[in-house]
């Protein structure tokens, strides 16, 4: 159930990951703005608020930083966050969820899994 014209912002320095998620989401229909790093992503943010973040590897800042920094601001602390990492370190999971994400998605992850999570916190947000 892809919401239609959905705007989800996808954070991510390492371009075959950025492109290949991009290219998944915009499979699905969804409108996808690609940036590679926090400086771009804050600057884009501070005109435009997307229905969806996803947060990769950003190399200014520890991701999980610019994590608490998103979750912080207000215009978009309703929007809902999703974070990518390689790790598979609990701690480090929760330590994402306590800076503000809604989900965790290990990397590489299964396309259907990025799809359903997606799915569901944009519906959730829309509720």
């Amino acid at each position: 159930m892809t919401l239609v014209n959905a705007t989800i912002l996808l954070i991510e320095e390492e371009s075959t990951l950025l492109e290949i998620t991009a290219f998944r989401l915009e499979l699905l229909g969804y409108q996808v703005v690609k940036q590679t790093s926090a400086d771009d992503a804050a600057s884009w943010l501070s005109e435009y608020v997307p229905d969806l973040i996803t947060v990769g590897h950003v190399a200014e800042m520890e991701s999980l930083e610019f994590l608490n920094h998103l979750s912080n601001d207000e215009r978009i602390s309703e929007v809902p966050i999703v974070f990518l990492s390689a790790s598979t370190d609990l701690e480090e999971v929760q330590r994402a969820y306590n800076a503000g994400a809604d989900e965790f998605l290990v990397t590489p992850y299964d396309p259907l899994v990025l799809e359903k999570k997606v799915e569901e916190l944009l519906h959730a947000s829309r509720v």
